[in-house]
């Protein structure tokens, strides 16, 4: 999972499959948080099978999300705990092992950035700005497959 904030109040959700090319991406305002976004993001994924397991940072710790992820999406998540966490710890070393590859979803950002339409939001609606970061993800998968 991965997020970055653009213009025009502008956030791209995305989900990449382990070698980093992009599974899923969907756009929403700035204002909601990435983990109510987790679940759009899978229903709108490219492929017809949801991932086994999603890996995301410390904002995707609540236990809520994983049980969710988990009963709905058959998707296991893996977070590392947040610091002040005071719930009892979920996740094992032999799952976080997994979070040493998450620098793949920033490299996918890093691609999707070198598109210079989807640096900058210049569209003013959603659905253009949608159609350029969907074209953008088929372009990445074409050259990468």
């Amino acid at each position: 999972m991965g997020k970055t904030k653009r213009g025009k109040g502008t956030k791209i959700m995305a989900i990449s499959d382990g070698a980093g090319l992009p599974v899923a991406c969907c756009i929403e305002s700035a204002s909601p948080h990435e983990v109510t976004l987790v679940e759009r993001t899978l229903d709108e994924r490219f492929t017809p099978e949801a991932p086994l397991r999603l890996i995301g940072d410390k904002a995707y710790d609540p236990d809520r999300l994983d049980e969710r992820l988990l009963s709905k999406h058959g998707v296991e998540m893996i977070a590392p705990h947040r610091a002040g966490r005071k719930a009892v710890p979920t996740q094992d070393g032999r799952s976080l092992r997994r979070y040493r590859r998450r620098w793949k979803i920033e490299r996918l950002f890093a691609w999707l950035q070198a598109f210079r339409h989807l640096l900058t939001r210049f569209d003013y609606y959603a659905g253009n700005f949608l159609g350029f970061l969907r074209l953008g993800c088929a372009i990445i998968k074409m050259r990468y497959l």
